[in-house]
C-alpha cells in the first residue's frame, strides 16, 4: 500500500567533483545557542512582514551547566518517512530528507557539525509546485550568499525567490500551473530552525509532550485573516481565502488571480515562511513531519503518544512511519498521507509515568433519577 519511494529525494541529489569552500567557524553552530542562554529567555524572530513567532530556548540559570549542555548532548540523528496516496486519485505530496546539505550540492562547510535538511510539500491543483520546490528550495538555500551565516534570513529569502522561479515556469509553461504548502526543518548542531508555509505541521516530542514547532496557515486563523484583509483579501462564508484556496500560505498558485502579486507587497496568499527555532535538549526526542492529512485524524499529542508507543516496540523509525500512516487510513483520512520523523536519539523513547490530577466528579439528582430509570427499563 505504502508510495515511500514514489515521491521521495534523499541525499545525492547532486554530487559535484569539485567541492566547493563556505567559511564558518568551529563555534559559529553554537554561538546561536550561546546567545540563548545568555539572554536566559525566550525571544522572537520578526522576518519581513510576518508576525512575530516566539523562539524557544533552555533558559539556564546556572553557570555550570551552559557547558554541560552545550558538551552533554548531542543528537544522534535517525529519520524514517512513508507516504500514501490515500483516497486521491493521484499523489501531489512528496517529501526531501538530505542528511548533509553542503555536501550534498558539493560544498564544504568548515566546522564540525552538517545542516541536515528535511522537507514535506503538500501540492494542490497538481503535483509540479510540490516537486518544483522539493528540487529547487535546497539548493537556493545553500547557494544564497549568507549560507550558512544568517540561516534564518537565508530560508526566508529562499523561500520567496523559490516562489518566484516557479512563477516564471509557469509562464513558459501553464501546464505546470499549481500550488504547495512546503514545511522544512534544519538540524545544526543543537539547534533545531523549522519553516512553515501552509497546513503542514511539525511537532516536537519532549519528554512525551507535543510541543507544535509550526501553525496551521488556515483561514480559520485570525492573525492570517487579519493579514489577507489588511492586504485587500477576504476570507468567504465557507472559509476559503478569496473564495478559492483552504490554506493562507503556499507556493506557487500564480494562475489564481487576486492572490499574488509581483512586488514587494505580494498579495493575500503569501509564500512567505514563519519560523520557529528551539535549542534541543536531552528531553527531546523526536520530530514529527506531516502533511495535513495526517493531522486530519491526528491531534498532536495523540501522534506523539503513538509514535511513542512504536518506537519503544520495535525503534525503527520508518517501520513507526509507516505505522502512523496506516493508522490514519483506518482513522478515515481520505488525503494524501507523508511523514517524515527525526529521531534525536539512537536509543527508544523512555517509558513515562503522567501524573494526572484527581478530578471529583458527581452527577445531579436529575441526573441520577433519570440513570435510574434508565436501568429500570
Amino acid at each position: 500500500m505504502g508510495l515511500q519511494d514514489a515521491e521521495q529525494i534523499t541525499e545525492g541529489m547532486d554530487n559535484d567533483e569539485d567541492q566547493k569552500t563556505l567559511p564558518l567557524p568551529p563555534e559559529l553552530l553554537h554561538a546561536q545557542i550561546e546567545n540563548c542562554e545568555k539572554e536566559s529567555t525566550c525571544y522572537q524572530i520578526i522576518l519581513g512582514n510576518s508576525l512575530p513567532l516566539e523562539s524557544i530556548c533552555e533558559d539556564t540559570t546556572v553557570i555550570v551547566k551552559k557547558q554541560n549542555l552545550l558538551n552533554n548532548f548531542i543528537p544522534a540523528l535517525r529519520s524514517g518517512e512513508w507516504s500514501d496516496i490515500g483516497g486521491r486519485s493521484c499523489m501531489e505530496d512528496t517529501h526531501v530528507c538530505i542528511v548533509d546539505l553542503a555536501k550534498n550540492f558539493g560544498y564544504n562547510l568548515l566546522g564540525e557539525e552538517a545542516i541536515s535538511f528535511y522537507g514535506v510539500f503538500d501540492g494542490h491543483g497538481g503535483k509540479f509546485a510540490a516537486q518544483f520546490v522539493r528540487d529547487h528550495l535546497p539548493r537556493v538555500i545553500v547557494e544564497d550568499a549568507d549560507f550558512p551565516l544568517e540561516l534564518e534570513k537565508v530560508v526566508t529569502r529562499s523561500f520567496m525567490e523559490t516562489d518566484a522561479a516557479f512563477a516564471k515556469s509557469c509562464s513558459l509553461d501553464s501546464a505546470l500551473s499549481s500550488g504547495t504548502t512546503a514545511l522544512t526543518a534544519m538540524i545544526f548542531g543543537r539547534s533545531l530552525l523549522v519553516a512553515n508555509a501552509g497546513d503542514c505541521r511539525a511537532v516536537l516530542s519532549r519528554h512525551g509532550l507535543a510541543i507544535e514547532m509550526s501553525n496551521d496557515h488556515r483561514p480559520c486563523c485570525n492573525n492570517e485573516r487579519m493579514r489577507i484583509e489588511s492586504l485587500g483579501g477576504f476570507i468567504d462564508d465557507d472559509g476559503f481565502l478569496n473564495g478559492q484556496l483552504g490554506v493562507t500560505r503556499a507556493l506557487g498558485n500564480w494562475h489564481i488571480e487576486g492572490l499574488k502579486e509581483v512586488g514587494e507587497r505580494g498579495g493575500p496568499l503569501s509564500a512567505e515562511p514563519e519560523l520557529k527555532l528551539m535549542t534541543l535538549t536531552k528531553e527531546d526526542e523526536f520530530l514529527i513531519i506531516g502533511s495535513d492529512g495526517i493531522w486530519d485524524v491526528f491531534r498532536s499529542q495523540n501522534a506523539v503518544d503513538f509514535a511513542r508507543r512504536k518506537l519503544q516496540e520495535h525503534n525503527d523509525v520508518k517501520l513507526c512511519c509507516k505505522e502512523i500512516v496506516v493508522e490514519a487510513i483506518k482513522r478515515g483520512a481520505i488525503d494524501n498521507l507523508t511523514v517524515v520523523i527525526l529521531c534525536f536519539h539512537s536509543e527508544p523513547p523512555r517509558q513515562v509515568t503522567v501524573q494526572r490530577p484527581r478530578v471529583r466528579r458527581s452527577i445531579s439528582a436529575e441526573g441520577l433519577q433519570n440513570l435510574k430509570c434508565l436501568l429500570e427499563r
